[in-house]
């Protein structure tokens, strides 16, 4: 079978209402995969199964489990919430819902099998507050996280950026771990990209600060065109790429680094106009 082939592959996709997750499960069914998503609404796409999940509550994720049950392999984490939600809830969807998930999967996912998760460049600091997020990643307990998250509400903010880079850093750190018994885990960092969520993003940053970080393509992504690398990842083509974040942002990051974009100049700017 070819490394770029899904067919025979059982695969979940968390998120498959819409946007990136909708686009993931949509060409993961084109190209032969036994697709089964959740999502808090139902999927538009012609899955295995679906199954309705609230990654805010351990006992829905925990039925969710147990309702498609067996072993897969692959598992796509695509559901986030944006800034317009309260943070903590922010907080449990975009990391500690998703976080609780992905190990109540670990032990069926197949040996040879991945776990691609979709972060944010808004969690490109990620770095700036290791040692806070490892206090945080050290708490395995979905409760205790979240009391974590509500003693620290300076650091968590909105609940959004925060969130993007506790789940970065989280890949990064597990990918030491999983790839002992098997599994890879990886995950895309999108820049702006449209979808349904982007009215909500707007509603907070406004669409002109948005598009200070759709440079040096200077357009928005498609949902698609985050899906293809995500499904890379998880396929039998990446198998020497594990514990990595993949900035699937048209080179905003590479950008930043090499001081090519001058980002605070360009925040600046965006401001003064709005």
């Amino acid at each position: 079978m070819s490394v770029w082939s899904y067919k025979g592959k059982r695969v979940v996709v968390a998120g498959c209402f819409s946007g990136m997750g909708e686009a993931t499960a949509r060409e993961l069914v084109a190209l032969g995969a036994e697709v089964h998503g959740v999502d808090i609404k139902e999927s538009p796409v012609p899955l295995a199964s679906f199954t309705k999940i609230d990654l805010r509550d351990p006992a829905s994720i925990d039925a969710a489990v147990e309702a498609i049950g067996g072993e897969i392999d692959a598992l796509f984490n695509c559901a986030g919430l944006p800034q317009t939600f309260p943070a903590i809830e922010v907080m449990k969807v975009n990391y500690i819902g998703m976080r609780y998930w992905t190990e109540k999967w670990l032990p069926r996912i197949r040996k040879g099998g991945a776990i691609g998760i979709i972060t944010s460049t808004a969690g490109m600091g990620h770095m700036l507050h290791a040692r806070e997020i490892g206090e945080l990643i050290a708490i395995p307990d979905f409760a205790d996280a979240v009391a974590w998250a509500e003693a620290h509400p300076d650091l968590v903010g909105d609940g959004y950026a925060f969130s993007k880079e506790v789940s970065s850093f989280w890949t990064m750190l597990m990918g030491t771990i999983t790839i002992k018994q098997g599994v890879r885990i990886n995950c895309v960092a999108p820049g702006p990209t449209e979808t349904p969520m982007m009215p909500d993003f707007e509603s907070v940053a406004s669409a002109k600060m948005i598009d200070v970080f759709i440079q040096p393509i200077n357009r928005r992504s498609k949902a698609v065109e985050q899906a293809y690398p995500l499904i890379f990842l998880n396929s039998d083509a990446a198998s020497f790429i594990n514990g990595h974040i993949l900035n699937v942002d048209g080179g905003f990051v590479g950008g930043v680094m090499t001081g090519q974009i001058d980002i605070q100049g360009s925040i600046e700017k965006a401001m003064a106009s709005i």
